[in-house]
């Protein structure tokens, strides 16, 4: 099963990156532009186990409904969010939180697999592998200008 780690470093005290993590309404400030990132009805606030957030996308010319639900909540130190309905087989992202004396370590970890066997495994290998990357190049670039221009929750 394919994976992808992130880590990234933020000048910003533990309790203000995980409360702006908690927010799914910063999901779209931290989603490029080009997957047309929505949340679709009323995100569930305050964030827990258990809660379910809907949103669209557009991937290409398709428009995806994708559907997660929180399947650990450990603040503020870590929670999973798990694809309930999307275009993933798998998708499980955890996203951890650890304070240190340079601000908050962010660690992202996501274990994915697309549909359609040896057919997924070939359009991720050409395309989905480098577009995964992609995004979450981007969220580290907007996370980074967010919390240093101090316009974080």
């Amino acid at each position: 099963m394919p994976t992808l780690d992130r880590t990234q470093t933020i000048a910003a005290p533990l309790d203000e990156v995980f409360a702006f993590f908690s927010d799914p309404g910063n999901l779209a400030r931290i989603t490029p532009p080009w997957l047309s990132f929505r949340i679709h009805g009323e995100a569930p606030l305050p964030l827990a186990e258990g809660s379910r957030i809907e949103y669209r996308i557009r991937w290409g010319w398709l428009r995806l409904g994708w559907v997660t639900r929180i399947t650990r909540w450990r603040p503020p130190h870590e929670f999973e969010d798990v694809q309930e309905r999307g275009p993933y087989r798998r998708w499980a992202h955890t996203h951890r939180f650890r304070a240190t004396e340079r601000g908050v370590v962010i660690e992202d970890h996501v274990d994915y697999a697309l549909p359609f066997g040896p057919l997924g495994r070939l359009v991720h290998a050409l395309r989905v592998r480098g577009q995964i990357e992609g995004i979450f190049d981007y969220r580290r670039e907007a996370i980074a200008r967010i919390f240093t221009a101090g316009t974080a929750p």
